[in-house]
C-alpha cells in the first residue's frame, strides 16, 4: 500500500469531524490523522484521547509539519478564513466543514487564499455524496420524466427543543451566525448542486420557540427563470417527521422520504421505500435499489470516503471554494429576504453587506 496521506485537524467544534476520523482509523481509506489543533483544551484533549493523535497549541506549528499534506477545518465557523489562508499559505490541501463562512468578505478571503496558493480544495457537504441524491440528480437530467416543475426539500433538527443548546456555540454571535445559517446551508447547496444558480429568493425565518437560539424555523423559495420553482423548508425544532423531498414533473413525480436526521433516526414502517418515482407512462411507482440509512449518523460517515478520494487524488472537490461562496451567498440571500420582506436577487448589494 502507498504511504498513507497524513491530515490535520484544525478545530473539532463541528461534530462531524470525530466521525471522519474514526473512519480514517480504517487502513483502506488510505488517510492517517496525526495531529490537530483546537482552541479549546478540553476539546483538544477528548481528541486527543479519541484518535491517538498529537495535539498542538499552535496552528503554525502543526502546519510546519512534513508529513501533514491535508487539513480539515472544523473550527466554528467565524475561524475558517483564517485557518484556510494559514493553510494555503503552508501549501496544505484544505477540507473545509461547512458553512463557508460568517460574510461574503470572509468567503472572498477564503477563495483569494485557494487561488493564490493553488491549493486543492474542498467543501464537506455530506449531501453531495448522498448516493439518493445522486440518484435523484441523474433522474431530473436524464429527461424521463419530463420538465422540472418543482423541487421541495425538507430538512430539519431537534436541537431547537434542548435548553443546552442555547449555550452551544452555534448560536453564539461571535462564533456563528444563527441555526438557520448553520444548517439551512446544507438543503440550499443541495439546490445548488442539483440546480444551480438561481435568480432570487423569498424567505421567511423566524425565531418561534427558545428566543436564544435565533431563526429556528423558516421557508425559503428560490427562483429559477423558466422552473424549476425550489423551495426548502427547515425547522429546527422538529422532533420526528418523514418526507424529505418531492419533485414534480412533466412526467412523474419522485418522492424521498427518511433523507435526514428527524427522519432518518426515528421508527419506519418496515418495507418503506426511502426514494421511488412514479410515471405517468407506466401508472406505476417504482423504488430505487439505493436504501435508505438506518441512521443518520451512516450519512454523516459515508462523507468519510469521497473525502479520503479527495485527498488520495482520485477525485475531483466535491464543491470548490467558488462554489462554496456561491452556496453562502444563497444562505445570506435569505436573510435579507427575511429580514426586508421582498424577493432578492443574487446579486443584491445587501448580501454583501451582513
Amino acid at each position: 500500500m502507498n504511504r498513507p496521506t497524513g491530515v490535520g485537524i484544525l478545530g473539532f467544534a463541528h461534530g462531524h469531524v470525530n466521525s471522519y476520523c474514526e473512519e480514517w482509523n480504517n487502513p483502506e481509506h488510505g488517510i492517517r490523522v496525526v495531529a490537530g489543533w483546537d482552541h479549546d483544551p478540553d476539546r483538544l484533549q477528548k481528541a486527543e484521547k479519541a484518535f491517538d493523535l498529537q495535539p498542538y497549541s499552535d496552528t503554525r506549528e502543526l502546519l510546519a509539519r512534513d508529513d501533514i499534506h491535508a487539513v480539515v477545518i472544523s473550527s466554528e465557523t467565524s475561524m475558517h478564513a483564517e485557518l484556510v489562508e494559514l493553510a494555503a499559505t503552508a501549501g496544505k490541501a484544505v477540507i473545509l466543514q461547512k458553512p463557508m463562512a460568517l460574510t461574503m468578505r470572509e468567503a472572498d478571503r477564503i477563495v483569494d487564499a485557494v487561488n493564490k496558493h493553488r491549493i486543492p480544495f474542498t467543501m464537506a457537504w455530506q449531501m453531495r455524496v448522498d448516493p439518493q441524491n445522486i440518484q435523484m440528480k441523474q433522474w431530473m437530467e436524464d429527461g424521463e420524466l419530463g420538465q422540472v416543475f418543482s423541487v421541495r426539500r425538507r430538512h430539519g433538527l431537534a436541537m431547537g427543543l434542548q435548553p443546552t443548546f442555547a449555550d452551544s456555540w452555534h448560536v453564539k454571535p461571535e462564533y456563528n451566525r444563527d441555526i438557520w445559517a448553520d444548517d439551512a446551508s446544507h438543503p440550499i447547496d443541495l439546490l445548488h448542486y442539483w440546480l444551480g444558480v438561481p435568480e432570487s429568493v423569498t424567505a421567511e425565518i423566524e425565531s418561534l420557540y427558545n428566543p436564544r437560539i435565533p431563526m429556528d424555523n423558516g421557508i425559503a423559495i428560490f427562483r429559477y427563470p423558466g422552473g424549476p420553482i425550489a423551495e426548502v423548508n427547515c425547522s429546527f425544532t422538529c422532533s420526528a417527521a418523514e418526507n424529505t423531498t418531492e419533485i414534480v414533473c412533466e412526467r412523474g413525480t419522485i418522492v424521498q422520504n427518511y433523507g435526514d436526521a428527524t427522519s432518518c433516526n426515528v421508527p419506519r414502517p418496515d418495507g418503506s421505500p426511502g426514494l421511488k418515482r412514479y410515471d405517468a407512462g407506466t401508472l406505476a411507482w417504482t423504488a430505487s435499489d439505493i436504501a435508505s440509512p438506518p441512521n443518520h449518523g451512516f450519512r454523516i460517515r459515508g462523507l468519510a470516503e469521497p473525502l479520503a478520494q479527495f485527498l488520495r487524488g482520485d477525485r475531483g472537490a466535491l464543491a470548490s471554494a467558488e462554489e462554496g461562496r456561491t452556496s453562502l451567498r444563497m444562505v445570506l440571500a435569505c436573510h435579507v429576504s427575511a429580514r426586508q420582506g421582498r424577493r432578492v436577487k443574487l446579486n443584491d448589494p445587501m448580501i454583501d453587506e451582513l
